[in-house]
């Protein structure tokens, strides 16, 4: 739509279930209508929150293309929708442009459909539907405004610390943990709006999925800020793990003590083919599998995997420009190179130690 890929993702199955029926049994009782009327009317209010979500996600997409950020495409899932674009956005007032644009559209199709809804008699079809519409974006509007991250007043909140600061990652910081706060006030809320029979017992679950899903995506840009923060500390010329070469054919056992007696601690065991030049890699796991008194008669050709099948990253790369290859090519070890040369071999585990040094890694 407009250029922008469009995903619906299979849990919209569950939220179109689930709305179906609890809205039903409501539209039946204002409107007198027979079963399959009240379902008829369910569905109707699905395809309206569906289509006022999907229509607050093009706010965010087009703004944010207008501002050159590109669009990976709009998302529509069981707990609304998504917009995953290219990278960040430049500037705080970017951001909170693109963040506001999608609220900005719910408010106003809220708006007109509420006037319509003032302006048709009330108890009939037309005054029901013109009433979800209005229902389905002031909801959406209100709701994605609360100051929390990944809400779009989280991100909304993130523009206005970042300009005050000129930290982005303290911002993603202070908005992740106003957006814990987020979710646990509406898990509060919608249990006491059930307890006070204001919200019918069937949308319980749905809505305590809500406040878990906020709670997870605060957590998440929690992580990704203190992440961001430490990624210009990413040195591949101290990260990246020696080469120790024997050559093609050398007995596993031999290999491993050459490599034991001669090379730094954690060197990376390759295969060197007749020229000496690195074409494969031995796996630690394959060649621990191996039993000690079989190594002398297995070759490490038979543990290695060959460097064609592995991603490289050049030797002179900065940390955003290796996390960006890394997103790109997801793997355990990486061949570090310059030029033609295989310098190194970066394991992911190390990377990530670095990234996130008080988290235990499997290495």
């Amino acid at each position: 739509m407009f250029g922008v890929p469009l995903r619906l993702n299979v849990s919209m199955l569950l939220l179109t279930l689930l709305i179906t029926v609890a809205y039903a049994e409501f539209a039946r009782d204002r409107l007198g209508l027979p079963p399959l009327g009240g379902y008829l009317i369910g569905l109707g209010f699905v395809i309206s929150l569906l289509g006022s979500v999907l229509l607050h996600e093009l706010g965010h997409a087009l703004t944010a293309r207008h501002f050159g950020i590109g669009v990976r495409g709009i998302t529509l899932e069981l707990l609304g929708g998504y917009t995953e674009l290219d990278r960040d956005a430049p500037t705080p007032r970017v951001e909170l442009l693109v963040s506001l644009a999608g609220p900005a559209v719910s408010a106003v199709l809220g708006a007109l459909a509420v006037a319509a809804t003032l302006a048709l008699p009330p108890h009939t079809l037309a005054h029901q539907l013109a009433l979800q519409v209005a229902l389905s974006n002031v909801i959406v509007a209100l709701f994605n405004a609360l100051p929390g991250l990944p809400l779009d007043g989280g991100r909304a909140l993130r523009a206005a610390v970042w300009a005050a600061t000129r930290d982005r990652h303290r911002a993603t910081e202070v908005a992740g943990w106003v957006g814990r706060a987020v979710a646990v006030a509406t898990a509060v809320g919608v249990v006491w709006l059930t307890v006070e029979e204001l919200l019918v017992p069937l949308a319980l679950p749905l809505m305590l999925l809500v406040a878990l899903t906020l709670w997870r995506g605060a957590g998440q840009s929690v992580r990704y800020a203190r992440i961001s923060r430490r990624v210009p500390l990413i040195d591949l010329s101290r990260l990246a793990r020696p080469i120790f070469g024997v050559p093609t054919g050398t007995p596993l056992a031999e290999a491993q003590r050459r490599r034991d007696a001669q090379a730094p601690p954690g060197a990376a065991l390759a295969v060197l083919d007749g020229a000496g030049r690195p074409v494969a890699l031995v796996e630690q796991a394959a060649a621990d599998a191996v039993p000690p008194q079989r190594r002398p008669w297995v070759a490490v050709d038979a543990v290695a995997r060959s460097l064609a099948g592995l991603p490289t990253v050049p030797a002179g790369l900065d940390g955003e420009r290796v996390m960006a290859a890394v997103r790109a090519h997801p793997g355990a070890r990486y061949v570090v190179t310059s030029g033609e040369d295989v310098v190194g071999v970066l394991h992911i585990a190390d990377l990530a130690q670095v990234l996130e040094p008080t988290r235990k890694m499997n290495r």
